[in-house]
This record gives C-alpha cells, sequence and structure tokens, in this order.
C-alpha cells in the first residue's frame, strides 16, 4: 500500500503557518478535519487534503478540541457509534478520538441532534470511562 507521507508533510507544515481567527466551534459540531496520512490501522484524512469528518466531544482550550473521527463505512463493535446525520447513516471511531488544533478544520459540516450527541458520549464513557 502506498503511503503519502512526504505530501502529507507539505500540507501539514502549511496548516501550522495558517494564523486565522478561531472559527466557532461547539460541542456536537460535525467539521471537515485534516488529519493527514497515519500510521497502520490509525484513521486516514481522505483527499488531496487529508480531510475527514470529524465530531467535535470536547473544546479543551482556546483553539484545541477533542475530536473523533467518523465514516459512512458500515463498522461493529463496542468502539464504533451509529448515528444519523440528516438522511445518512455513519459512524463514529471512538477508538480513533482525539486532540487537534483549529488550524486542521477545514468547513463546518452541520451539528448533531441531542440524541446521537448523546448516544456518542454514552459509548464515548462506555469505552473509556
Amino acid at each position: 500500500m502506498y503511503k503519502k507521507f512526504t505530501d502529507w508533510i507539505g500540507l501539514k507544515e502549511k496548516l501550522h503557518e495558517k494564523m486565522n481567527i478561531v472559527p466557532r466551534i461547539h460541542e456536537g459540531d460535525i467539521w471537515w478535519a485534516s488529519l493527514g496520512e497515519n500510521i497502520g490501522w490509525e484513521i486516514n484524512g481522505k483527499s488531496k487534503d487529508f480531510t475527514r469528518p470529524v465530531i467535535i466531544y470536547k473544546k479543551l482550550a482556546h483553539g484545541f478540541y477533542f475530536v473523533i473521527p467518523a465514516t459512512t463505512k458500515t463498522r461493529s463493535g463496542t468502539w464504533y457509534v451509529h448515528y444519523r446525520y440528516r438522511s445518512t447513516d455513519a459512524i463514529a471511531c471512538i477508538h480513533q478520538a482525539r486532540a487537534i488544533d483549529y488550524r486542521r478544520f477545514y468547513s463546518k459540516v452541520g451539528e448533531l441532534d441531542n440524541n446521537n450527541f448523546q448516544r456518542i458520549k454514552a459509548g464515548f464513557a462506555a469505552l473509556y470511562l
């Protein structure tokens, strides 16, 4: 399998230099975020910008967030939580949760309804707490 590590490093340098105003980001939002080209079973971003949808789980500090990557591929196990956004079935990949800087965010997709967000939070608590 070909990995695009050098492409990712180039984009990562550009993201690091990006100094704009921190966007309004709230818990339960879904954003496209540049997660990169990763190793082994770690979830990768897609496209030339290495992006993937993420669910904002918690704001940790100004411009720093704990996120849960998402996928539309069918998955099962205690580390996945199914949710619906608009008319799309999706999976929150609880085991791939991580902290990221605001400069990785590209665009807001929308926000989860309270029922779906609470189910994801319960899945996270069941796996980690």
